[in-house]
C-alpha cells in the first residue's frame, strides 16, 4: 500500500491536478453551472406537466401551455445557452471580453447549422439542432471561436477608440476584427463541409463524437467506472466531481433531456442512465456516499470521540449532499484504511441502480433535481414524482444507502482499532 500511495502521489496527483485546472474543461464546467437555473426551470416544467397537470382535472389545460413555453426557452434551446455560457467563461479565464466571446460563439454555432428554405424564405431548421442533440457542436464551436477571438485580441488585432468613448462602445469596436474573422472561419468550414456532401458540422460531430460517446456512457462498465474514478481523484484531495463535471454534463445531460422530451411526448425514456441517475442513487451524501459513512461511525465507533464529533458536524451538510467536512475532517483523503470502501461503495451501488433500472424495477430518471436533494427524495423527484415507479426509485436509493453503510462498517471499526493501537504504542 505504501508503494502504491507513493507512486500515485508522484505520478497520478500532478497529472490529475493539471486536468482539474485545465482552462477549457473548467470553461465547460462553469458554462453548465451558469445555465443551471434555466435547466432546473425546464425540468420543473416537465415535472409539473406530469404530476399536477396529470393529477388535477382541468389544471393541465392551464399548466400545459405555460410549461411548454418554459420548456421551449430552456431545454429546447440548451445547446444555444451552453454555447454562449462556455464562450463567455473561456474568454473570462483569459481576462478578455466575455460578452463578445459568448455572442460570437452563438453566431458561429448558428452558422454551422443546416440551412433550409420554406414558403417564408431563407432560414435554418430549428427543430433538433438547438436542444441537447446540438450540445457537442455548441461546445466545440464555442471553444474554437473563443480561442480565435482571444488570440487575435491578444495579438492587438483590434480597433482602439479614444479614451473618451464609452466603455461599451470601445469594447464593441475592439471585438470587431477578431469577431469578424471568427465567424468567417466557421462560414468557410460550413461551406467546405456542405460541398463535401456531409450536410453540416452538426451532423459530422453528432455522428462521429456525440452519438458514440452517449452510447458508451450507457454501458455498465462506464456507469460503474465513472463514480469510482471520481472518488479516486477525491482520495488524493482533488475535487473529483468538478474534474468529471464536463464529462458528466456533456454525456449524461443530453441523455436526461432526451428522456424528458420522450416522457413529455408520452413515449418511453430512451436512456437508462442520466446525470440525475448518479445524483439520485450513487452520490448519497456526496461523492462516495459519505452519509452512509457518517451513519457507520455512529453505529460502531465506541472510543474515538473525534470520529463522532466530525460525524456530528458533517451530518447536517451530508443530508444535503455536502461532504467536504467529512472528506477532509475525518479524513478520507489519503486515509489508506478507507481507500478500499471509498472506491468500492460507488461501484457497487451504481451497479445495483443500473440493474434495477435495466430490468424495469424503477423507471429511468428524466427530471433535473437540485444536487442537494436528500437521499430518497431526489430519486422520487428525478423519476417524475408519481406512481409506484417513483416510490420504488426512492426505496432503491434507501437500499443503496443501506448497502453503502454495510460496506463502510468493518472499515470504520478497523480504522478506530488502528487509531487506538497507535495511541497505545506511544
Amino acid at each position: 500500500m505504501d508503494k502504491f500511495m507513493k507512486w500515485m502521489e508522484e505520478k497520478f496527483v500532478p497529472v490529475a491536478g493539471r486536468i482539474g485546472s485545465q482552462r477549457h474543461l473548467a470553461a465547460i464546467r462553469d458554462g453548465f453551472v451558469g445555465i443551471m437555473p434555466l435547466v432546473l426551470a425546464g425540468s420543473i416544467a416537465v415535472l409539473l406537466n406530469n404530476t399536477l397537470g396529470a393529477w388535477i382535472p382541468g389544471l393541465g389545460n392551464i399548466l400545459g401551455p405555460i410549461n411548454s413555453n418554459v420548456w421551449w426557452g430552456t431545454f429546447a434551446m440548451l445547446a444555444l445557452l451552453v454555447t454562449f455560457s462556455v464562450g463567455y467563461n473561456l474568454a473570462k479565464s483569459y481576462e478578455e471580453d466575455g460578452l463578445s466571446a459568448g455572442l460570437i460563439s452563438v453566431a458561429a454555432f448558428l452558422i454551422t447549422l443546416p440551412q433550409g428554405t420554406d414558403e417564408s424564405g431563407w432560414g435554418f431548421l430549428w427543430n433538433g439542432y438547438l436542444d441537447a442533440k446540438g450540445l457537442f457542436t455548441g461546445l466545440i464551436v464555442a471553444l474554437i471561436a473563443t480561442e480565435i477571438f482571444v488570440k487575435l485580441t491578444k495579438r492587438g488585432l483590434v480597433i482602439k477608440m479614444p479614451e473618451n468613448v464609452p466603455p461599451a462602445v470601445g469594447k464593441a469596436f475592439a471585438a470587431l476584427i477578431p469577431g469578424f474573422i471568427s465567424v468567417y472561419v466557421f462560414g468557410l468550414i460550413t461551406f467546405l463541409i456542405t460541398k463535401a456532401g456531409l450536410n453540416s458540422l452538426y451532423d459530422v460531430i453528432f455522428n462521429i463524437i456525440q452519438k458514440p460517446l452517449m452510447g458508451l456512457g450507457q454501458g455498465v462498465v462506464s456507469v460503474v467506472l465513472i463514480p469510482i474514478l471520481i472518488n479516486l481523484f477525491w482520495f488524493f484531495g482533488l475535487h473529483g466531481a468538478n474534474i468529471f463535471e464536463p464529462i458528466m454534463q456533456s454525456i449524461y445531460m443530453p441523455a436526461l433531456v432526451e428522456n424528458a422530451a420522450a416522457v413529455e411526448a408520452g413515449l418511453k425514456a430512451p436512456h437508462l442512465v442520466t446525470k440525475t441517475f448518479f445524483d439520485s442513487y450513487v452520490h448519497l451524501g456526496g461523492s462516495g456516499a459519505t452519509l452512509a459513512l457518517i451513519l457507520a461511525i455512529f453505529l460502531v465507533v465506541k472510543e474515538r470521540k473525534e470520529y463522532k464529533e466530525v460525524a456530528k458536524l458533517s451530518l447536517a451538510p451530508g443530508i444535503f449532499q455536502i461532504n467536504e467536512s467529512i472528506m477532509y475532517g475525518l479524513p478520507i483523503v489519503l486515509n489508506p484504511i478507507l481507500f478500499i470502501p471509498f472506491l468500492l461503495v460507488p461501484g457497487v451501488i451504481s451497479l445495483i441502480a443500473y440493474l434495477a433500472t435495466a430490468i424495469g424495477l424503477v423507471p429511468p430518471t428524466y427530471v433535473v433535481i437540485p444536487w442537494i436533494s436528500p437521499v430518497g427524495i431526489g430519486a422520487f423527484l428525478g423519476t417524475g414524482a408519481k406512481g409506484i415507479g417513483s416510490i420504488m426509485a426512492a426505496i432503491l436509493a434507501l437500499v443503496n444507502f443501506a448497502v453503502a453503510t454495510l460496506i463502510y462498517l468493518p472499515f470504520v471499526k478497523m480504522a478506530e482499532k488502528q487509531a487506538i493501537d497507535r495511541e497505545k504504542a506511544k
